[in-house]
């Protein structure tokens, strides 16, 4: 073909300058994101992204995977070694398909689960408006303790022995404090009910040892995410030190939930676990300083925090209450104009029809970290931020300052340094299009 059509340049434009402005542009403090380092994304680009591997490793039902097989054992093994686990799978496509499956093995349609209050930052997937539901399992809100923002110890406590639920979930989304696994998990267990716990938001968190392992608090299953604070390529997974609740995972899986498990993610995730095993604490460590040190900087600058009576945060995350201000979905829209990308997200106590327009933003500082921002970085984003939701400044002049403050922040850190990607990638890695 002598002339390359038009659509083919407009996605090589579109690409490149998502690529541009993403990561050399904006402040994303998207809590549920993060970026791969250049080796990671290097082994990503591989011919295991055009391939098949239906079944579990050495069981196939196609023949051509013999090295899925050993990246899938090896990567499995990885994981284990930084979660502390005895089993780990890795077919799950995202954080809710590793839920889907779980919940659909330890409770049938018509069945009751107790599920971490909404208010207390449960996840989507745990409601019957989203995986729960579509599996038919009935959704029962633990009771919510506002002042702790968390769990209502004593009266779940007392839920749980009246309702004998086949199976309770702590872990959220919007999620600054740790649910109490260890208070709750031997009362779910004396009526026979499963502890499930989705780690998505701080599996990264729990690798780096700054958050609790519920694995050794009393939780049979953890179900998570490869891509948030911890943070290698778009997936799920599920661990467990419990052989016979795993096997009954590990044998549901496929075909119920998976077929092809997208094989690229394999060694991503491997050089991940192994960034996390030699670099992880540092990296955990330095999240939670940024997240303490950004809400306290946000709280100086004018803006109402979230939390402040129990220290802000003890993980990546630091939620806004920007009601006064206009509300989530202007103050999120304002922000985006300026470069600096944030969510909008319900409050405690928002109703549900607030959903377009809720009083909080959610904020993650585990991206911004791992480009190397320490907290004097921190409190330079909340004073941007003020310029743009308080002090109501132009957002494209407040642009102009938030490129220039990023040039400073454009390599990924705490990964291998000294190896030449050349070699593996061909030039033909994201940079290509930067």
């Amino acid at each position: 073909m002598a002339q390359i059509p038009k659509e083919l340049e407009q996605i090589i434009d579109i690409t490149r300058q998502q690529n541009k402005w993403r990561r050399t542009e904006t402040i994303n403090l998207i809590a549920s994101e993060n970026v791969m380092s250049p080796l990671a994304e290097a082994v990503y680009m591989s011919d295991f992204m055009s391939r098949y591997a239906e079944g579990k490793p050495y069981k196939r039902y196609y023949q051509g995977t013999k090295y899925v097989d050993e990246i899938e054992t090896l990567a499995m093994k990885l994981m284990n070694e930084i979660t502390n686990s005895k089993f780990c799978d890795l077919r799950p496509i995202s954080g809710t398909i590793a839920n889907a499956a779980v919940f659909r093995v330890l409770a049938n349609p018509g069945e009751k689960a107790l599920i971490a209050p909404v208010q207390a930052g449960a996840h989507v997937s745990h409601t019957k408006f989203g995986t729960l539901g579509a599996l038919g399992i009935e959704h029962i809100e633990l009771p919510y303790d506002a002042d702790k923002m968390n769990v209502d110890v004593d009266k779940a406590i007392k839920m749980i022995e009246e309702i004998k639920p086949k199976f309770i979930v702590l872990g959220g989304s919007l999620y600054l404090f740790p649910h109490p696994v260890k208070e709750l998990a031997p009362h779910a267990h004396a009526v026979g009910a499963k502890v499930v716990y989705d780690a998505a938001h701080v599996y990264g968190l729990i690798t780096g040892k700054v958050w609790h392992n519920p694995l050794e608090e009393g939780a049979d299953i953890m179900t998570s995410s490869t891509h948030k604070t911890f943070p290698g390529p778009q997936g799920g997974a599920i661990f467990s030190n419990e052989e016979e609740v795993f096997k009954k995972v590990w044998d549901t899986i496929f075909p119920w939930f998976v077929s092809n498990h997208h094989l690229h993610r394999l060694p991503a995730t491997a050089v991940t676990a192994l960034e996390m095993k030699y670099f992880g604490e540092d990296y955990a460590k330095q999240i939670a300083k940024n997240a303490k040190a950004f809400a306290e900087a946000l709280a100086a600058e004018g803006f109402k925090v979230i939390g402040e009576h129990l220290g802000y945060t003890q993980s990546h995350q630091v939620v806004l209450d920007v009601r006064n201000l206009g509300g989530g979905a202007k103050i999120a829209k304002l922000f985006e104009d300026a470069n600096i990308i944030t969510n909008k997200n319900l409050l405690p106590y928002d109703p549900p029809e607030a959903v377009k327009d809720p009083s909080g933003i959610r904020l993650g500082v585990q991206e911004m970290t791992r480009f190397g921002m320490k907290e004097g970085e921190m409190e330079e984003i909340a004073r941007l931020m003020r310029e743009v939701a308080i002090d109501k400044k132009d957002p494209a002049e407040v642009k102009k300052k938030v490129i220039e403050f990023r040039k400073n922040f454009l390599e990924v850190k705490y990964t291998f340094e000294g190896i030449d990607l050349s070699k593996y990638s061909n030039g033909k890695v994201l940079p290509l299009l930067i």
